[in-house]
């Protein structure tokens, strides 16, 4: 009998699963698109922030553009290779940043004990924080980086190969899974810390502005760090360096170029049970 009722009570637990991811992303469908409506009723103050947007991120690349007006080469790189490196991991982070943007507010919820509004309703509450104040905006970023990454691809001559042409969509969707699972575990944290929205943004924003610079100009044991502690390297590092047909410093074999997919998986999983454990933590401010 308890052969029997074993797998019955996974295929309910398997169900109850599916249902609770349905109704997250019915959910976030839901709240983000009544954002959108509520921006797009300025729409020209929408096109303005997006703008800004656009305008102060690509001030980043043109800092690198102000380098490489001084040199010819930064750590054994070219302007393009930089370019792609950039255009890789700014595109990942404006896809994650556009979806969960939203995450480093929690704190604040927390503080004030405008969350258990959240735990009230028939919904997901990471659904609920990450659609809240959904950012449209953000496009402006993600814009930005797509173009910088779609000049690295036509300017760099590389042996294209099958294998390195799906690298490129791949390193993106699973840069964005990583960093989706900083801003989650982040989220997660700020359970504990309540006021600890910069030390997530060190580890994202931060994270994204290193990862724009090849691991050459780096200490290596930044870059062990970066690569075995938190795995950022696998956002662009390793697959990017695969394409470029460059080594990386840590003499790595080729094949965990291709292990980005794992890396995700893995810290999305670790991101959900620390964000499972620290929503059961919270105990509301008692006001």
């Amino acid at each position: 009998m308890a052969d029997v009722t074993r797998p019955a009570q996974s295929r309910n637990r398997l169900g109850e699963r599916l249902t609770q991811v349905r109704d997250g992303l019915r959910a976030y469908r839901l709240i983000s698109a009544m954002w959108i409506r509520s921006l797009m009723a300025y729409r020209l103050s929408f096109v303005m922030t997006a703008f800004g947007n656009f305008a102060v991120t690509a001030f980043d690349f043109a800092a690198i553009l102000l380098m490489f007006s001084q040199v010819d080469r930064l750590g054994g790189y070219s302007l393009s290779e930089i370019a792609f490196l950039y255009g890789a991991t700014c595109t990942s982070f404006g896809l994650t940043d556009l979806a969960l943007g939203s995450m480093d507010r929690l704190g604040k919820r927390v503080r004030d004990g405008t969350l258990d509004t959240l735990l009230v309703r028939p919904a997901p509450v990471i659904a609920q924080v990450a659609a809240d104040r959904f950012g449209l905006h953000r496009l402006g970023r993600l814009l930005q980086a797509s173009l910088v990454l779609g000049y690295a691809l036509v300017v760099l001559d590389i042996d294209w190969t099958p294998l390195k042409v799906l690298m490129v969509p791949l390193m993106l969707l699973c840069g964005a899974g990583i960093f989706a699972a900083v801003f989650v575990g982040g989220a997660a944290f700020q359970f504990v810390a309540q006021d600890a929205a910069e030390v997530q943004n060190a580890f994202t924003y931060g994270g994204t502005t290193l990862l724009q610079f090849p691991p050459t100009v780096f200490a290596k044991d930044l870059v062990r760090g970066v690569t075995f502690i938190l795995p950022l390297a696998f956002v662009n590092w390793l697959p990017a360096l695969y394409v470029l047909g460059r080594p990386y410093p840590l003499d790595l074999p080729t094949w965990v170029a291709f292990t980005p997919p794992l890396v995700a998986a893995l810290l999305l999983a670790l991101a959900g049970l620390a964000w499972r454990t620290g929503l059961r933590s919270y105990r509301s401010t008692g006001s």
